[in-house]
């Protein structure tokens, strides 16, 4: 069962990124930092999948894709911005983000190949920070990727939660602690079935009324 759950989130969000490249290359639609994320956790995703069947530590692709979601995510809501200050506070965001793991790495380089909570925890909340600047925007502006917001939101707070409280928890049985990644992957397949009916509802080719 749960590798049906898995499968079918790789199968939603290769759906996710062929719509999309769609959408950018032939009607010139798609934010180009939202496709490249979009190819980036296909990516990140597939050679993960790969390792693991070949046996292989892959907890530094983790971190590897976790901080460039947050990279990349960032560049996203940045461009989505029109003011100074909240593009400034982006930039400034990701410098400083990035700067206090790379002080993390260099101190233990072993938090690399490790399931790295704090990153997890620090990445997220960035991002979200950026989507509720991003909800506030839309109060007044036109509802860009108004649903993908939602799902970003909601996702990287339960998910971190669970990481969370699976470390906390770590003590506990295996079935325990599994059960907290098949709830993350429940969670994957509802963010990336939001980031599709994002697609459906913003740039899904419109059906012409024949009078």
């Amino acid at each position: 069962m749960f590798d049906f759950i898995i499968y079918l989130t790789y199968c939603i969000l290769l759906a996710d990124f062929i719509l999309y490249t769609y959408s950018f290359f032939r009607e010139k639609k798609a934010n180009v930092f939202f496709v490249c994320y979009l190819g980036f956790s296909c990516l990140m995703q597939f050679s993960m999948e790969v390792m693991y069947h070949y046996r292989m530590n892959n907890l530094f692709l983790v971190n590897i894709f976790i901080i460039g979601q947050m990279i990349i995510l960032g560049l996203f809501y940045d461009s989505l911005f029109s003011l100074k200050s909240q593009k400034k506070f982006v930039k400034i965001s990701l410098l400083v983000a990035l700067l206090i793991l790379g002080i993390q790495f260099v101190m233990d380089w072993n938090q690399f190949l490790r399931f790295n909570l704090f990153e997890i925890t620090l990445t997220s909340v960035l991002v979200v920070i950026f989507a509720l600047i991003h909800f506030y925007n839309m109060l007044t502006e036109t509802r860009k990727y108004y649903y993908f917001n939602i799902g970003v939101v909601f996702y990287l707070l339960t998910s971190t939660v669970l990481f969370l409280i699976g470390n906390l928890t770590h003590n506990l049985s295996k079935e325990f602690k599994f059960l907290s990644w098949e709830l993350n992957a429940v969670l994957l397949i509802f963010y990336y079935s939001i980031i599709l009916y994002e697609w459906k509802f913003s740039f899904a080719p419109k059906k012409r009324k024949i009078n």
